[in-house]
Parts: structure tokens; C-alpha cells; sequence
């Protein structure tokens, strides 16, 4: 047991630092440096470190589409191009009771499937969503869980930036990945519109019922419905259809998106140099510190294994008791404990690489083996993840749509409404796990 303190002291140091605020890159890369220095690893062990970090990490051409992935995102936003597509959205679903619901599942699914960034998503709906629902007489809980889940949809449903890290980690094509995650994001589009659907035909009065609908907009031609909707109908095909078909890797792919949706602002007259600069800037804000998070990540996770992390790890599953399903729901549920306390990035780039070689030798019923139950693993993870974006307290997309809001909505009523969805999540959650041969692998 003397050898399993030297990892345990890693974990115990690493949590004291992120409770004490400091920020998780920085805390990763110092408690990387001190285990390494008085430790005895061989000296040989840095060099190894750093040959892991610039092939994992730096030379990894995959980790380019990132932030083009950020841009297009925080593109569609700055441009208008997205908020149009609520307006029209709203206006083509205003006969439908709940249409307000509705509007905002539909371009949190768009925003999705084009961009795979959740804080664009989250703080567009918010800001063009929540004053209006509030308005028309949605309850203040209601909206704040429908609109935290809708964008929360963009760390699963590709081409998300997630999926894209985790195929890095567990040595899978991301366009596997992508094609996995399909049935899983629409099942828990379908799942949240019908819970929406029911809401608003079962109580006259119920949270998400349309009571009064002030500045309705009425008209506008199909033609000019279409055209607001129109970057978002090629922008699909062009992204991710090119890249879980295989017709384009996912950077290139990612470029010619950012290509396109300025393109699209230019001719539809609604781009400016100021908010190409501000999404700019704000994409290479985001980049860096995610690449950073991967190079601490990264050396945290190898100095962990290096001083027996991968062995404490193991006798702490193994004095769970149980055979290999068992050992997989431990690991389930490990990740959405730590969901409640740490970023998902973190989660998945210092775990994944010590529960992949796990996961392999497990010995399962449901007849994966290889390389689809790697990807089968990696959407478990995934779906995981993102209910822990939605749990209180530190659910990241709540912390989202509070600082986009403000006092508008109470911390508690963001916290009551997102409940439904994430007993929804667990519920998809639960269904892949069950029922692997739900995902197209």
C-alpha cells in the first residue's frame, strides 16, 4: 500500500489546488513539476514527457480544427446570421403551442450541429430567447433549463469539439466518433421536444405554454424565411456531412466552414471588420487556454501513471468488488461525481488515458471489441460529460446562462430547471448503455 501514497498525494494536491482558485492549467503544470522533480522517476522520464506532449498535443494536426470550430461559432453570433434564424424560426413555429420552446430546440440543435461550441450557443439563446419567453409568460425555470439544455446539445451532437479531443485520447477516427454520436444527439433532441410538447398541450397554464406572444412577427415569404435559414442548411452538409462520410478530415472541414459563414455574412451585408476582430480575439482566448489544459493534461496524466496513478486506480476499482460491468459503471459514475467539481476537458484529458487501456480488458456481453468499443466507451463519456454541464452547482452551461442573464433569473430557478433534462440525459445515458447497437458503429 506504501507505493499507492505517492499517486493518492498527486490527486489530494491536485484538488487542493483547483478548490483554492487557482486556474486548473496552471495547478496541473505545478503539481506535474513537483511530483516529477522529488520523485524518483529517471531522468530519461522528461524526456519522454516532452516527446508525449508535442506528439499528442502539438504536432496534432487534428487540434487545428478546434478553434476553427470556436470561430465559426462565435461567427454565427457576431454576425447576426444566427439570431435571424430565430426570428424566422420563431415566426415558421408560432401556430405550435410552446413555439418559444420549440424556436429555441431548433436553433440550439443548428447551432449544434454547425459550430460544437456550447458557450456560443448557450449565451445566443439566452440573450435572444429568455427575454422573450419571460415576456410571454414562461416560468423563469422552465426557459432557464430549456435553454442551458438546448445549448448544452453542442457537446455532443458533432462536430463537437469534445468528440474531437476524445478521439485524439482514445486512438479512434473522429469521424467514427461523429457518426456514433448522431442517434444519441437526435434521440435527446426528439426526447426534449416531446417533454416540451407535453408540457405545453398538457396544463393550460403549464411552465412552457405560449400565454400571451408580444411583437409577434407575422409574414416575410417563404423566400425570405429560407434565406435566413439557408446558411445553416449548407453549413451542415458542408461540416459534418463532408466529415463523417470521410470526403474531408475534420480541419478541413472546420475551414471551409469558417469560409463559409463569411461568405454568407458578406453577401447578406452583415459583416464588419470589428466583429470578424472580436471573434477573432475571442477564439484565440479559448484556443489557448484549451491547449494549454491539453500540454499540463498531458504531462499530469503521464507523471501520474509514473508514479503508479494506473495501479491506484485499479485496486480502487478492484476493492469495489463485481466482474466487468460493474467495474464500467464505477468508472460512469467516478466521471459524473467529478463532473460536479471539474471542466470536462479535465476530466477527459486526465482520465481517459488511464481508463482506455482499462476499458479494453474488460470483458463485456455485448460483443464490442476493438476499436467500436473504444467509440462505445467514448460516447458513455461523452453523454456523461454533458450532464455534468448541467448539474448544479458547477455545471458549466449554468454558469453560462447565469452571466449572460444576470438577476433576470434566480440561481435556484436555474437550478430546479434544468432537473427534467438531466434526468432526460441519464435516461439516453442509460439507453446506450443497454442498447450499444443504437449507435452506428
Amino acid at each position: 500500500m506504501l507505493e499507492l501514497w505517492l499517486p493518492l498525494s498527486m490527486v489530494l494536491l491536485l484538488f487542493a489546488g483547483i478548490l483554492s482558485g487557482y486556474p486548473v492549467a496552471l495547478v496541473l503544470g505545478g503539481v506535474s513539476a513537483i511530483f516529477l522533480l522529488f520523485s524518483d522517476l529517471p531522468l530519461a522520464f522528461s524526456n519522454l514527457m516532452l516527446t508525449r506532449v508535442y506528439a499528442n498535443a502539438l504536432s496534432n494536426w487534428l487540434y487545428v480544427a478546434i478553434p476553427m470550430f470556436i470561430m465559426m461559432g462565435l461567427l454565427l453570433e457576431r454576425t447576426g446570421l444566427a439570431r435571424d434564424a430565430f426570428r424566422v424560426s420563431e415566426r415558421l413555429l408560432r401556430r405550435l403551442p410552446g413555439h418559444l420552446a420549440l424556436t429555441v430546440l431548433f436553433i440550439g440543435g443548428l447551432m449544434a450541429a454547425t459550430t460544437g461550441v456550447v458557450g456560443a450557443s448557450v449565451v445566443l439563446l439566452a440573450v435572444l430567447a429568455l427575454p422573450r419567453m419571460l415576456d410571454a409568460g414562461y416560468s423563469a425555470s422552465a426557459s432557464a433549463g430549456l435553454i442551458s439544455a438546448s445549448g448544452t446539445l453542442a457537446i455532443l451532437m458533432p462536430p463537437s469539439v469534445m468528440l474531437i479531443i476524445l478521439s485524439s485520447l482514445v486512438s479512434v477516427p473522429v469521424g467514427h466518433l461523429f457518426k456514433a454520436a448522431l442517434i444519441p444527439s437526435a434521440l435527446l433532441l426528439l426526447l426534449y421536444t416531446l417533454y416540451s410538447l407535453a408540457l405545453a398541450w398538457g396544463q393550460r397554464r403549464s411552465p412552457l405554454t405560449d400565454i400571451k406572444c408580444p411583437d409577434e412577427q407575422q409574414g416575410g415569404g417563404v423566400g425570405r424565411n429560407l434565406l435566413a435559414l439557408f446558411p445553416f442548411l449548407v453549413l451542415i452538409p458542408i461540416v459534418l456531412g463532408t466529415i463523417v462520410y470521410g470526403v474531408a478530415t475534420p480541419t478541413e472541414a472546420s475551414g471551409v466552414g469558417v469560409l463559409a459563414v463569411l461568405g454568407f455574412a458578406g453577401v447578406m451585408q452583415k459583416i464588419d471588420v470589428e466583429s470578424v476582430m472580436t471573434a477573432a480575439r475571442e477564439t484565440v482566448v479559448s484556443t489557448a487556454m484549451i491547449m494549454m489544459l491539453v500540454i499540463t493534461a498531458t504531462c499530469f496524466s503521464l507523471i501520474f501513471k509514473g508514479v503508479g496513478g494506473d495501479g491506484l486506480i485499479r485496486s480502487s476499482l478492484g476493492l469495489m468488488g463485481g466482474g466487468s460491468w460493474s467495474v464500467l459503471i464505477l468508472i460512469l459514475l467516478l466521471v459524473f461525481v467529478l463532473g460536479f467539481f471539474l471542466d470536462w476537458l479535465e476530466i477527459s484529458l486526465i482520465l481517459m488515458p488511464i481508463f482506455v487501456p482499462i476499458i479494453t480488458q474488460l470483458e463485456l456481453s455485448n460483443g464490442l471489441t476493438g476499436g467500436a468499443l473504444l467509440v462505445w466507451f467514448a460516447i458513455l463519456f461523452a453523454i456523461n460529460l454533458q450532464t455534468s454541464f448541467l448539474t448544479p452547482p458547477f455545471g458549466v452551461s449554468l454558469f453560462y446562462l447565469k452571466g449572460a442573464v444576470g438577476d433576470r433569473v434566480a440561481t435556484l430557478d436555474i437550478y430546479r430547471g434544468v432537473l427534467p433534462f438531466i434526468a432526460i440525459q441519464l435516461f439516453v445515458l442509460l439507453l446506450i448503455l443497454l442498447f450499444p447497437g443504437l449507435l452506428m458503429l
